[in-house]
């Protein structure tokens, strides 16, 4: 007995020290790839600033890569943001998503080719590259920024249609709160109304005699009540305040 409660005690400390090395490196791989994302992040930014002193301080050769590269990685990144957002709610997204996945590989590749240029000393011949490299870069910013805008002017065109819709189920909603200005609600409509009300309450509301003064009070059995207005102190909503208390003197 005593055997199996320490194989059991056994068993039970080893599953939780198997269970806290298993947290520490799910832990520690998370904050690895969030230190990871940081540096990409400061990286990019880095480069980036860089690349546009670059294209508005340099002239010539080294200007003009630095302005292809910025265009490049401004443009891709844009439509990569614009997709990966809009694919949460639009799932015939993925397949743009995958494309541009695919039209990534060449602006990664053109970017590597803008760099390696970059360190070039032959500027010469760097120069006679740049038409090429210029026609790429069109090329590939041209298809990202269609792929952003279609996916953008999906995402108007859903919103549009979304509202108006709601625009016509509010319309339709305001039309039947506004029931007594319809064309059959005509002054002799509505005194012939007002003479058959009263009529019903001189009869006691519901076709019944009326009731003498004192004998009038909460309806019992199976006579109806009387129709009247909600108590305010009975209906609460999260926007009124609470009802005070009538005071008596």
């Amino acid at each position: 007995m005593e055997a199996t409660i320490i194989t059991i005690m056994a068993l039970l400390f080893l599953s939780f020290v198997a269970l806290g090395v298993y947290v520490t490196v799910k832990v520690a791989k998370a904050a690895k790839r969030g230190v990871d994302r940081t540096i990409d992040q400061a990286r990019r930014t880095v480069e980036d600033t860089t690349l546009r002193a670059k294209s508005f301080g340099q002239a010539g050769t080294a200007g003009e890569l630095a302005r292809l590269r910025l265009s490049l990685r401004t443009s891709m990144r844009a439509t990569q943001e614009a997709l990966q957002a809009g694919v949460g709610e639009d799932a015939s997204l993925k397949e743009s998503l995958d494309l541009f996945h695919r039209l990534s590989a060449h602006g990664l590749e053109l970017d590597a080719d803008l760099k390696r240029l970059g360190r070039e000393p032959d500027r010469s011949w760097v120069a006679g590259q740049l038409p090429e490299l210029a026609a790429r870069t069109e090329r590939i910013t041209g298809s990202a920024d269609a792929l952003r805008r279609a996916a953008r002017e999906r995402a108007l065109k859903f919103a549009e249609d979304d509202l108006s819709s709601l625009s016509d189920q509010i319309d339709v909603e305001a039309g039947a709160l506004r029931h007594w200005t319809g064309p059959d609600t005509t002054p002799g409509a509505a005194r012939a109304a007002g003479s058959g009300a009263a009529d019903a309450a001189t009869a006691g509301g519901w076709g019944q005699p009326s009731r003498p003064a004192h004998e009038t009070g909460p309806a019992t059995g199976g006579e109806p009540s009387a129709i009247t207005a909600p108590d305010p102190r009975r209906t609460a909503y999260p926007w009124e305040k609470s009802a005070r208390p009538e005071t008596t003197t």
